[in-house]
């Protein structure tokens, strides 16, 4: 198979690549070194390129035999952001910068697809049809505050951007190294795989007094407290949940700044995650419903905002995943099988809104020793993954250029 001895010779240099993009993290909406290392690459395959979309992402576009004048187009999508996490790692090309790292696998993501965009181009008078190489920034967030609550990033200021279209994608694939699995497997799932993820913040306003008399206040923090525990009944006594589950999490509370001193506010954050847009939109509502209620009993009054941070659930379509999971078996020699829900989020969601998508997962634990979790400052992967990860992904771009158009 030409895909697959393509990639087996680009295995050094995708590992190559990988490291180097791990040893010089970046954040996202900063990924400008990593940006350059893609586009130079690029250049260097003689593969057109818009760069600068949603600020440092970038789209390669090949043309097949037919200068894209007609034919299907598909988009393959790999994220390239970085954490705000210290790297604990002892290796060669562990982080060089302090705070910083690939935690979640990112790193990966890109040396993978830049060894598609390479292999493909090599065969372009063969292609039957188009394929854009979307490397996106900001998957897992800003690295700053947004200036407005409306202000895009990561896959929907890329989709805005026109990331999607001229030509117009039929189809869009992407994965996400798992640190699970056998080597070189790959998980999915045909409808929901992956939560969608909406923060929000609770801002609780009682009226500050003694602490030894607080009938002449209103306590913020016993409302609070409320709150949390009667946000749980929304998972356990108000939604549906035999279908898919649903997780409802405060992060963090601040509030106060002695013991004598019962505040005038109190900050939450949190966490919803769920696996269907409906339930997500109903669930939205009743934490902002209970939470102001809870806290309009007590005399306290609380103000419920959701963030920018929102992603969708990741739901494989069945038609595409029909049309796909029997080539990921093929590309993962059989190593391809269902998995369960994974509670974790992925903006890939934002594509397969506009377009059908279909998203999996590439096991990839690391070698001779005990995974750690991604987003651990201990995260690895097994890099003899990466050339399966590439094999599967150009095998699904070639699968989809022959579908009837």
């Amino acid at each position: 198979m030409a895909v697959a001895e393509g990639i087996a010779r680009q295995a050094d240099e995708i590992a190559a690549i990988r490291r180097d993009i791990h040893a010089h993290p970046e954040l996202g909406l900063e990924e400008h070194r990593t940006s350059d290392r893609v586009a130079a690459f690029l250049q260097a395959c003689g593969i057109p390129m818009h760069r600068g979309m949603a600020k440092t992402g970038i789209v390669g576009v090949v043309h097949g035999r037919d200068g894209g004048a007609c034919g299907r187009a598909v988009g393959l999508r790999a994220d390239m952001d970085a954490l705000p996490v210290q790297e604990q790692n002892g290796f060669a090309h562990a982080s060089r910068h302090a705070g910083l790292m690939h935690a979640c696998g990112h790193d990966g993501h890109t040396a993978i697809l830049m060894g598609v965009a390479e292999m493909l181009a090599g065969m372009r008078a063969q292609l039957p049809g188009t394929v854009k190489f979307i490397f996106q920034p900001a998957e897992e967030g800003r690295s700053e505050e947004p200036k407005h609550e409306h202000e895009l990033f990561g896959a929907k200021a890329m989709i805005a951007e026109g990331a999607l279209d001229n030509p117009k994608v039929d189809a869009i694939y992407g994965l996400h190294i798992s640190p699970a699995g056998k080597t070189g497997g790959a998980g999915y799932r045909v409808g929901p795989l992956m939560a969608g993820a909406d923060g929000f913040t609770i801002k609780v306003t009682g009226r500050q007094t003694h602490g030894s008399r607080p009938w002449d206040g209103v306590d913020p923090i016993v409302a609070s407290a409320q709150i949390i525990n009667g946000l749980q009944t929304i998972v356990s006594r108000q939604l549906n949940i035999t279908a898919v589950p649903t997780v409802v999490s405060i992060g963090a509370i601040n509030g106060g700044n002695r013991e004598n001193i019962i505040p005038d506010t109190v900050d939450m954050l949190g966490t919803l995650r769920t696996f269907d847009n409906d339930l997500r939109a109903d669930a939205k509502k009743r934490i902002a419903n209970t939470a102001t209620s809870i806290a309009a009993s007590s005399g306290a009054k609380a103000e419920v905002h959701f963030t920018a941070v929102a992603y969708p659930p990741t739901v494989n379509p069945a038609e595409l995943s029909k049309q796909a999971v029997p080539v990921l078996k093929a590309a993962t020699g059989g190593l391809a099988a269902e998995v369960p829900l994974v509670s974790g989020s992925e903006d890939f969601s934002d594509f397969q809104l506009k377009v059908p998508g279909f998203f999996f997962l590439l096991t990839a634990p690391p070698k001779n020793r005990q995974p750690a979790p991604n987003h651990s400052p201990l995260f690895d992967f097994d890099e003899d993954a990466m050339p399966v990860g590439a094999k599967a992904l150009a095998a699904l771009a070639l699968d989809q250029l022959i579908q009837p158009k």
